[in-house]
């Protein structure tokens, strides 16, 4: 990835009053890609500003701007940007036993933040083995997790399963279990995800037909919080060579709404270093019901990064900057290929946070995991104008 134009705006001022420099300027990618990136500037002294003019300040581009990884072994993250200020984290706690939360005011505070275990595996029966991918929602003044689970005499009777609090905290309130999602069919079903739009509330999830072994993507809408309504439909099945690389699979979808177009990102194949993600997208408009809505892309759209040592990157979720100017990839990898064993059982899928940047077309790019620019090949500078 590398930038060949970068938008500094002009900064104006007045004698004697420092100006506020931007913290990111919109950077263009060879490929045509734009989005924002994080800068610092120089020194700014007051005496510059004493008299009109124009000043110029240079600047660096901070291509690491989160911890990497940001949380280590806890595949398929997900974080929310709450409206009272905190980013709140959440993904699969390694002995699939428990499901855990913290929080922090900046994702890079996430690390260190304290981690609650807000829920526990139940000893016997349902809700009792392999506790994955557990997501975070607020609708409607109440807390929602979305998250499956296996039961102790069926290990892979995999289900989806809805959390419910109505504390202000979610880290210290009362967790209810709301029960098993209503899928028109029982049978493998995982990696539950809900959004809003235009008033209507959906859910995407993965599901195996019956006994079958590929798991394919569904969307329905929702009556509430855990309740599907009506029918179920098939959204997108692997069909692309690299979607069936070890295992038939689509799972593990996160929603984007951005330019006009609701975008779904989802995972594919086997968790190893095939693993990558796939995307696809509807017109605002269109009847995200109707399977001909949506477009599916042809190729994987994020994919392991020999040069970075990122393997296997997948089963994102979506949150943005501090200041809102950018979107950023949440998502799990690991940092080396050779893995002995299942490689469900290897732990070292690590959270890992990036910026987004957007096509011309409207789409997302997302680069190359665990992506840096080199600094020293970016000359960056800002133009300030004193005036009178």
């Amino acid at each position: 990835m590398k930038i060949v134009n970068i938008s500094v705006p002009v900064v104006r001022t007045t004698i004697g009053k420092l100006p506020k420099l931007p913290g990111a300027v919109e950077v263009e990618l060879e490929n045509g890609a734009k989005g924002n990136v994080k800068v610092e500037w120089g020194e700014l002294a007051k005496e510059q500003v004493s008299t009109p003019g124009e000043i110029e300040v240079t600047g660096k581009i901070i291509s690491r701007e989160y911890p990497d990884p940001l949380v280590e072994q806890r595949a398929d993250p997900y974080i929310l940007k709450h409206t009272d200020g905190y980013y709140y984290f959440t993904g699969s706690y390694p002995l699939y036993d428990r499901i855990i939360l913290r929080r922090a005011k900046t994702i890079s505070e996430l690390p260190a933040a304290e981690e609650v275990v807000i829920w526990e595996k139940h000893e016997s029966g349902i809700m009792s083995e392999h506790i994955w991918a557990p997501e975070l929602h607020y609708i409607n003044e109440k807390w929602y997790i979305y998250f499956a689970a296996g039961e102790r005499d069926d290990v892979w009777a995999i289900r989806p399963y809805v959390l419910e609090c109505g504390d202000e905290n979610p880290l210290t309130g009362k967790w209810v279990e709301k029960g098993q999602i209503n899928t028109n069919f029982q049978s493998f079903s995982l990696d539950a995800t809900t959004f809003e739009h235009n008033g209507i509330r959906y859910l995407i999830w993965a599901q195996k037909v019956n006994n079958d072994t590929i798991s394919n993507l569904y969307i329905a809408k929702m009556s509430n919080p855990w309740t599907i309504e009506g029918k179920q439909v098939l959204l997108s099945t692997p069909e692309y060579e690299w979607e069936y690389q070890g295992f038939y699979v689509n799972e593990g979808p996160a929603v984007i709404k951005r330019n006009g177009y609701i975008f779904v990102a989802y995972s594919a194949s086997a968790t190893d270093d095939r693993y990558a993600v796939g995307l696809l997208s509807a017109k605002e408009n269109s009847d995200l019901l109707n399977p001909a809505s949506w477009t599916k892309s042809k190729e994987p759209v994020f994919v392991t990064s020999e040069e970075t040592k990122q393997y296997g990157p997948g089963h994102n979720s979506f949150t943005v900057t501090e200041d809102g100017s950018s979107d950023l990839i949440v998502y799990h990898a690991r940092p080396y290929k050779e893995i002995v064993g299942n490689s469900l059982y290897d732990y070292n899928r690590h959270a890992r946070v990036q910026r987004i940047f957007w096509n011309s077309d409207g789409t997302p790019y997302f680069g190359i995991p665990g992506y840096y620019f080199n600094e020293s090949q970016v000359n960056l500078k800002i133009k300030i104008i004193v005036g009178s």
